[in-house]
């Protein structure tokens, strides 16, 4: 896998830049965080009391500020030499240095991470300028991805699928469902994810609620079950979802499990440069209304997928933003019937010139586990 250069991160701040010309701004406000790390390389572990700004102006030389015992940390990563860096130490007021690199009146897109003690020490000092949520402003900043984020993307999904391809080996039946989420974290860490972000395992009643925590709950013979997992893996996310049954299914299950399956195609048949986001929703709602089963689809479609786990774009009815070559993001349709079960099945895709093609190819089958 190749390495990120300091040319890409060089590229990642100048793209920065031409966005916020682009909408206006004068320039964008990073704190620590996956913008940070995204364009900097750095995370630093002091994050709350004391500031770490990236300031990337619209115009000119981009320049993080830093507390002086960070300043050799941050001269070291990847990405040192395409930002000047700037520090402060303990008893002076950080926030005059900071100030100092902005327009006194200046317009600027700023990371949800920012914490609001900071921003307003900012708006203290700069009481014209305005600062604006980056996520609302530049939600497509991060959404499409180089061949290097790809790569990652596709690694980390390819190790979620082994993990699920091991967890079928495991016994359910008679087991709770904190023990299989416990299997699948070892999993997900044993072939390399560094972080694990959730393992949903919804049995039974359970599954009916998409964001269900295991718990204590026995899985018995004859539950669906949903199993909705990832994590973090050389710092990108994967997150993929398969519903198993214990033993055989019956008849309505197998039903809602193949009209999910359609669905999911069907979103997936939908992706195409320059289609709007929320055609994507609408391809498997439409599957699943005209089964009859509408009103038990009751989120969105999917979500974007990079440095963290959930971003831009969404897959989502009033979305208009057309879909670019590089995006990464969910297809997850699910059926869920309350207090009896749910279905879902979840891959992450990339947006290209053809199409798209799946990250996740695990068997989109209704498996039988025991």
């Amino acid at each position: 896998m190749r390495p990120i250069t300091a040319q890409d991160f060089a590229t990642r701040l100048s793209r920065g830049a031409e966005h916020a010309r682009e909408a206006g701004f004068d320039g964008l406000l990073i704190a620590p965080g996956p913008d940070l790390a995204y364009f900097a390389d750095y995370l630093p572990i002091a994050t709350t009391e004391r500031i770490t700004l990236l300031v990337v102006p619209a115009e000119g030389e981009p320049t993080m500020i830093v507390p002086v015992l960070e300043h050799d940390s941050a001269a070291e990563t990847t990405a040192a030499g395409t930002f000047r860096i700037v520090d402060w130490r303990d008893g002076q007021d950080e926030y005059v240095p900071t100030a100092a690199l902005l327009n006194a009146a200046g317009r600027y897109a700023v990371s949800d991470a920012l914490w609001a003690m900071h921003l307003l020490g900012l708006q203290e000092k700069l009481p014209e300028a305005r600062f604006e949520s980056l996520s609302h402003a530049l939600p497509m900043l991060r959404a499409v991805k180089g061949p290097d984020e790809i790569d990652r993307l596709a690694a980390a999904g390819a190790a979620a699928d082994a993990t699920f391809e091991d967890i079928l080996g495991v016994r359910f039946a008679g087991r709770t469902e904190n023990e299989v989420a416990a299997d699948l974290a070892h999993l997900l860490r044993e072939h390399g994810h560094a972080q694990v972000d959730f393992t949903v395992v919804g049995s039974g009643p359970n599954g009916a609620n998409p964001h269900h925590e295991a718990g204590e709950r026995t899985i018995l013979d004859g539950d669906m079950v949903v199993l909705d997992f990832g994590g973090i893996m050389d710092g990108y996310g994967s997150d993929t979802t398969r519903t198993v049954h214990v033993g055989e299914p019956t008849d309505e299950e197998h039903e809602v499990f193949e009209v999910v399956k359609r669905a999911q195609q069907a979103a997936f048949d939908a992706v195409a440069v320059g289609v709007a986001c929320q055609e994507i929703d609408r391809a498997a709602r439409a599957v699943i209304a005209d089964a009859g089963y509408g009103e038990y689809f009751i989120h969105r479609v999917g979500h974007g997928i990079g440095m963290t786990t959930h971003e831009p774009p969404y897959m989502v009815e009033g979305e208009e933003r057309p879909i670019e070559a590089g995006m990464c993001f969910s297809i997850e349709p699910g059926i869920y019937l309350p207090g009896r079960f749910g279905v879902r099945i979840e891959d992450i895709v990339v947006a290209d010139h053809d199409g798209a093609h799946r990250l996740n190819n695990t068997s989109r089958e209704l498996h039988i586990v025991q």
